[in-house]
């Protein structure tokens, strides 16, 4: 990334925190459904039933599943209540698609951004209903002031239930420590690179040195047989992984997002590997949309094409 995309990049990240612009959109039908015709390429649709329908036919191709209802940073206690119900029905229908599906959310989403015993008594619940239903449940990781109470929560939940899994940024110089205490759990780890803007001090920037991080976390994981996530679309790093035969390994899954490089996942599981896509839906895609576009600042264009020609063919049909 040079130095205008990076500019770009950060501009986008900005944008996606500033409130002012997610009440413009909540106001302007004009500019939602403009908007919305550039986020579908990323996002299921603003409905539950829009994700479902898509996972269904994904799961069918032989990928596997973790599906999510976009929302954070919920500081009202009926709202986290409200969403820790929208994600007991979706554990149900995902559950009734097929076992080993995945559903995941920020504990931000569920009662951490009102009080730390609220987060963790939805998400005990939900490991419950999860367990009912064959579902893994994963969380993600949000912005590094946030690290120690997600883990906290995370590891007093995975303590009574298997089935919860954790999310970890590469690019935090505190992961490798983190890594180490957190495979003693037995939960699935996701290990992605880390979209949040983050001080010098605390996270490394898009470099080599990441993409070694990134390596030497998964082969700390392969190399104790645990199940590990690599939510990467990077083809350096994923030929690197094949050619030192991580991704043979059956404790460990190749994840994507919806929407972005869908026939390079298309080939991964051709070869064999196990595969999964990352799918969300739900009316906060703004955010969503943003991170999207500012990982990859040329996926700008992309997103007024998506705007100026919106039938193009359908994203699930790439797959």
């Amino acid at each position: 990334m040079n130095k205008t995309q990076a500019q770009v990049s950060h501009a986008l990240k900005s944008l996606a925190r500033k409130e002012e612009w997610k009440h413009r959109l909540q106001q302007s039908e004009e500019l939602h459904d403009i908007l919305l015709k550039a986020a579908n390429r990323y996002v299921a649709g603003e409905k539950r039933s829009d994700g479902l329908a898509i996972a269904r036919k994904l799961q069918a191709k032989g990928y596997g599943i973790s599906l999510e209802n976009i929302g954070e940073n919920t500081k009202l206690l009926a709202q986290c209540r409200e969403a820790k119900m929208e994600f007991d029905q979706l554990i149900e229908d995902v559950g009734a698609i097929a076992p080993g599906q995945t559903v995941s959310f920020d504990l931000s989403h569920i009662g951490l951004s009102y009080q730390f015993d609220t987060a963790y008594g939805h998400l005990i619940e939900l490991a419950e209903k999860a367990n009912e239903h064959e579902v893994t449940l994963m969380i993600s990781m949000e912005e590094s002031t946030k690290t120690d109470q997600i883990l906290a929560v995370y590891r007093q939940a995975a303590e009574l239930y298997s089935n919860i899994g954790i999310t970890l940024q590469a690019h935090l110089f505190r992961t490798p420590d983190d890594l180490r205490k957190l495979v003693q759990l037995p939960g699935k780890i996701r290990i992605v690179k880390g979209a949040y803007q983050e001080p010098s001090h605390l996270a490394m920037e898009r470099s080599d040195y990441l993409n070694n991080r990134y390596l030497e976390l998964v082969d700390h994981l392969v190399s104790t047989n645990h199940p590990v996530s690599v939510a990467t679309h990077d083809q350096k790093l994923l030929e690197e992984m094949e050619r030192r035969q991580f991704l043979q390994s059956t404790d460990v899954e190749i994840e994507m997002l919806y929407g972005i490089q869908p026939s390079q996942l298309k080939l991964f599981k051709e070869k064999g590997y196990q595969t999964r896509v990352y799918l969300t839906y739900g009316h906060e895609w703004f955010l969503y949309l943003c991170h999207r576009l500012a990982e990859y600042p040329e996926n700008i264009y992309t997103a007024l094409i998506d705007i100026i020609n919106p039938s193009l063919p359908k994203v699930d049909d790439m797959y």
